[in-house]
């Protein structure tokens, strides 16, 4: 089994990976610019789901065999940037959405390079960048009594780490890897995630994405 990394994974979005991985039996670090509050974080997770999820700051977080973005978009580049030498070679999963609230919609941002999956791709060019867990519910995968049964779209253009990502996925409980293809679909796979968000608030509800007629 993996040891994985998630930076910035103490808000939701990282919880519930956190959840699903070390359910898996992967050794999880959860990472934080703070790490007590990582510490913290970490501590609850095994409280409530009787898992072995650690602890600690970005630094240690980004040693693992595979690490997760999981950061506010806002500091989602400088936070690889200042980790580009511990993350090369790695398989570097970016989970990151760039959005923003509109009233009760939630909108995608335009970026320079298409999606957050290019734009880390980019800062990180010694690293295997590959985008995936954009459109899960976070509470149901913080819950693994939740019942969540969902599909995760994983795309990059190295294919061999799109492989290694699928096989993490596939082993999460209630989850789904769909191998979608190169890091050019990653912005129509991101933005996707505001219409996710978007019609979960407005039917109050917690909707998963689930696609029919695959083997």
């Amino acid at each position: 089994m993996a040891t994985v990394g998630i930076l910035g994974g103490t808000g939701p979005a990282g919880r519930g990976v956190a959840v699903r991985l070390g359910a898996a039996g992967h050794a999880v670090i959860i990472g934080s610019r703070e790490p007590e509050r990582a510490r913290s974080v970490a501590a609850t997770l095994t409280t409530a789901s009787g898992l072995a999820v650690r602890g600690a700051g970005n630094e240690e977080a980004a040693a693992a065999d595979v690490v997760v973005v999981a950061t506010p978009w806002e500091s989602t580049l400088a936070t690889v940037r200042s980790l580009h030498e511990a993350l090369a070679g790695k398989v570097v999963i970016s989970m990151v959405n760039a959005l923003a609230k509109d009233g009760r919609e939630v909108v995608p941002l335009t970026l320079a390079r298409g999606s957050v999956t290019a734009h880390v791709a980019a800062a990180l060019p010694a690293s295997r960048v590959v985008g995936a867990f954009h459109h899960l519910p976070a509470a149901q995968m913080e819950d693994l009594g939740s019942g969540l049964e969902s599909d995760v779209l994983v795309v990059g253009d190295d294919a061999a780490a799109r492989a290694v990502v699928s096989e993490l996925v596939r082993a999460a409980p209630g989850l789904r890897p769909i191998d979608v293809g190169g890091t050019a679909l990653a912005g129509a796979v991101e933005a996707f995630t505001a219409v996710c968000i978007t019609v979960n608030i407005r039917h109050r509800a917690h909707a998963a994405l689930r696609l029919t007629g695959l083997a």
